[in-house]
């Protein structure tokens, strides 16, 4: 049967008919009352609208669910769940979702086939291109999850292939980078405990991970000092103490001058700079250029109001942080983020604030997991594709991998194969054109999914999973404080479409017919046991309970670090072998730091009731949007009227690639030189029947392809506009 956006929506009409016709001669008042006494039973699962992975009990009546809470011993969601977890029930009854495995016959245009016949072709095709171009012609993307992490990654090194990607770098390789370069890893903010936070860039009630949040509130409610620094008031800002708006891209400004004043007025933590770091003095002597007056013309914040910052700071030292944050100022947004990210991590080191209570540490521990006693393939050794490790390319790029250099190296025919698992770098990352090029002059795209997302559309097989709630996976752990949780995904709901299966069951397939089935001999059960054997827990015990919560050594106050000195590293030896400055300095961000009259720089974030571009096509959350018009594109109110801009009005946006209009929302709640776009609309795929009736746009739209020099990350806001009424 061939399949278009048309048929696919009949066809789902047409199902529904027939069950109608089926229940001919039923007793409905019988059934309806044996329905309405039938028990409610409360399974385990883990939420899957966001990356947290949220445990929450499933409320299921009929082997239906009807509603879902939050799961008390998850370290994750400690018994709260955010408005995407509930409105994710809709996706398992979803008309919309891919029912059987499909086959490109056309333009967006697909036949449904066998998996017989779709693990045949795919195997054949991926062979033939291994044979013919070698391991490094194919990749694997996916959001790092541990079911994806553990079949996907160990299907792919057993085929010799060495490129995976993730999402990472559309959301916070230079924050990883930068801290692995000064630190060793990135450590936890201790939230519930501080005396005083400053987050910059981070919105901790928009890109909302539950436990994250509880300490935040936690800590608000104690008494914490909050200055949030952000070009929009964002959500964390509305509960804050201060917002500090900030021309976007300059945040490295200002943390280096925060830094100049904590040294200069001697303010900083002699005994741990001491005791725990090297190269102190080399960086030291970097800093007397970098002075309030001089970030004040870049960031446009007073220079009195960056001393008063600083020095509140040093005066809560050891119990403040200027938190790590995720994608905000330093994930993967400039051309400096790397050098940012760089930067607060000297800062906190400046506070002595590392295992510190109200600090950052890196001693929280996670329950230990056993592995699997079988047959591993070796990592392959093999260059990557995308750059990452090598010389010339991106040396120091973290393995979390560059999506949108494969999107490039397919484009020009060295990459001919990508696997893509629960990941949408078609439209996720910047650039729609350049990810479309690229994923559509492969050879082989298999994409595993649950609806028709704007990279299955591309894909020659999708081959269709089951629903979060459909399937079980691997166990997860999860550390904390002083507790952790173990938690699973369970089956909590009868499979609804017969032709959908878990990705574990995909991979044992493919493997098979790839011959390496040697590498998967064993059962998902199997996998599980092994990982709880250290922790003393059954199979059985967590799959009745879902997450299991148990005490872990307290945190320790002992102050270590996981780089190469084992102590805190001012100046990063690597970064000045490959021939960047050793010690992070100013450095612009790549299309500059400020705007004429009618130019404004774009910035993205989440909104608390979507994921990224998915969540728009659950029709729940689409409503709230509807409601609220919060797809609105922000204009400072003082631009606007210069402008002649009116509250909804529409403007016309004019980018290097595109030019494109949207209705704006006329606030003071942003810097002048900004334009703020939540990036959860804009979708693409023609499947998606909600998502297409909000009539918005993505910033990705915007924002030409682009690498950063250090990390290689997407640099998804160096991006200015023109702007106009239309």
């Amino acid at each position: 049967m061939s399949i278009t956006r048309r048929s696919f929506i009949k066809g789902s009409a047409v199902a529904a008919g027939a069950l109608g016709l089926s229940l001919t001669g039923l007793d409905f008042k019988g059934w309806a009352a044996k329905a309405q006494e039938s028990e409610v039973k409360v399974k385990p699962s883990l939420c899957n609208t966001c990356s947290s992975h949220c445990g929450m009990w499933i409320h299921v009546k009929n082997d239906r669910p009807w509603k879902v809470t939050g799961h008390e011993d998850n370290m994750r969601s400690q018994g709260k769940l955010c408005a995407r977890a509930h409105a994710g029930l809709y996706w398992i009854y979803d008309s919309d979702r891919i029912k059987q495995p499909l086959k490109r016959v056309g333009e967006e245009e697909f036949e449904s086939i066998s998996w017989e016949q779709a693990i045949s072709e795919i195997a054949e095709k991926l062979n033939d291109i291994l044979e013919e171009s070698g391991p490094e012609a194919a990749a694997y993307g996916h959001n790092p999850r541990e079911t994806g992490v553990f079949y996907g990654n160990r299907l792919m090194h057993a085929l010799g292939i060495s490129t995976v990607c993730t999402h990472n770098a559309s959301c916070n390789t230079a924050r990883t980078l930068g801290f692995n370069h000064t630190m060793g890893g990135v450590p936890h903010a201790d939230l519930s405990n501080s005396n005083y936070v400053v987050l910059i860039g981070r919105n901790l009630g928009g890109g909302i991970r539950t436990s994250e949040l509880i300490e935040f509130t936690e800590g608000v409610k104690e008494g914490a000092k909050v200055v949030c620094v952000d070009p929009r008031q964002n959500d964390s800002a509305k509960i804050a103490d201060e917002w500090i708006p900030i021309r976007p891209g300059t945040d490295l400004a200002l943390v280096l001058a925060m830094c100049q004043v904590i040294v200069e007025e001697d303010l900083y933590d002699k005994e741990f700079i001491d005791n725990y770091t090297l190269d102190f003095d080399k960086f030291a002597e970097t800093l007397p250029q970098y002075t309030p007056e001089w970030a004040a013309e870049i960031t446009d914040i007073e220079a009195d109001k960056i001393r008063s910052l600083a020095r509140e700071l040093a005066e809560n030292k050891p119990n403040c942080l200027v938190h790590p944050s995720w994608k905000g100022a330093f994930g993967s947004n400039y051309e400096n983020s790397t050098e940012t990210a760089r930067a607060v991590a000297y800062i906190n080191a400046l506070l002595g604030n590392v295992n510190q209570p109200g600090g950052l540490f890196f001693s929280y521990n996670s329950p230990e997991i056993g592995s699997l006693d079988t047959l591993d393939p070796e990592e392959p050794q093999t260059p990557r594709t995308d750059g990452v490790g090598v010389e010339g390319e991106f040396p120091l790029a973290t393995s979390h991998g560059l999506p949108h250099v494969i999107a490039e190296k397919a484009a020009e025919g060295i990459v001919k194969s990508i696997f893509i698992r629960h990941h949408n770098p078609v439209r996720n990352f910047p650039d729609y054109e350049h990810m479309v090029a690229g994923y559509k002059n492969l050879d082989l795209l298999v994409v595993f999914e649950t609806h028709m997302s704007e990279t299955a559309i591309l894909a020659d097989y999708i081959l269709p999973e089951c629903s979060f709630a459909e399937r079980e996976e691997v166990v997860e752990a999860r550390g904390g404080a002083d507790r952790g949780s173990v938690s699973i995904r369970t089956e909590a709901v009868p499979k609804v479409h017969p032709e959908t299966k878990s990705f574990d069951e995909i991979i044992v397939l493919l493997a098979e017919e790839l011959g390496i089935e040697e590498y998967f001999d064993f059962t998902l059960d199997e996998v599980n046991k092994a990982r709880l054997e250290p922790l003393d827990i059954s199979l059985a015990e967590l799959k009745e309970k879902g997450s299991i919560s148990m005490e872990l050594p307290e945190p320790s106050n002992e102050v270590e670090f996981s780089t190469d000195s084992g102590k805190f590293e001012f100046y990063s030896e690597d970064f000045a072998r490959y021939g960047f400055s050793g010690i992070a300095g100013w450095k612009e961000p790549a299309v500059g730091y400020k705007t004429a009259n009618n130019e404004f720089k774009v910035i993205h974030g989440k909104q608390a009731y979507h994921s990224q571009t998915v969540s728009a096509n659950i029709p729940q959350l689409a409503q709230i949007t509807k409601d609220y018009d919060s797809n609105r594109i922000w204009m400072n109110r003082a631009k606007a009227e210069e402008l002649g801009i009116n509250d909804g009005d529409k403007i016309k946006l004019t980018s290097p690639i595109a030019t494109k209009e949207v209705k704006v929302k006329v606030t003071e709640r942003v810097h002048p030189d900004t334009l703020y776009m939540p990036a959860g609309y804009g979708n693409k795929t023609p499947y998606y029947e909600t998502a297409q009736k909000i009539d918005s746009l993505n910033p990705n739209d915007l924002t030409p392809y682009q690498t950063e020099s250090i990390a290689g990350h997407a640099m998804m806001q160096e991006v200015i506009v023109k702007a106009e009424k239309a």
